[in-house]
């Protein structure tokens, strides 16, 4: 699966993913984009976004989505954070029917 990681979340937390082909937002050169293009430019080249940013679903049009959006929901924006919620997200990953948007909370 190719997943791209937002700016929102620590670059870090792509090694935990190590089945699936992971870029960030900074390595595709998308730093700065607003949700709604930073989607379009998403939809052709990966299959998730996965996204610290709780607003998106309330800022986009979540059902005319073209590919699956998770967004990881922690205290804070450290690794640590995000660390245990690891295998939810590879379970919810491996089961994702694209287009879908997902909200996994810590």
């Amino acid at each position: 699966m190719r997943i791209l990681l937002d700016e929102s979340l620590p670059r870090k937390l792509g090694f935990s993913l190590t089945s699936h082909h992971v870029r960030t937002v900074q390595q595709m050169g998308w730093s700065g984009l607003t949700n709604g293009k930073l989607l379009a430019a998403a939809t052709s080249q990966f299959d998730v976004l996965v996204t610290g940013d709780q607003n998106m679903r309330y800022q986009q049009n979540t059902e005319q989505l073209s590919l699956s959006v998770v967004v990881l929901v922690a205290p804070n924006n450290k690794l640590e954070s995000f660390l245990p919620m690891i295998p939810r997200l590879v379970e919810t990953l491996a089961h994702l029917e694209k287009p879908t948007f997902v909200v996994l909370e810590n």
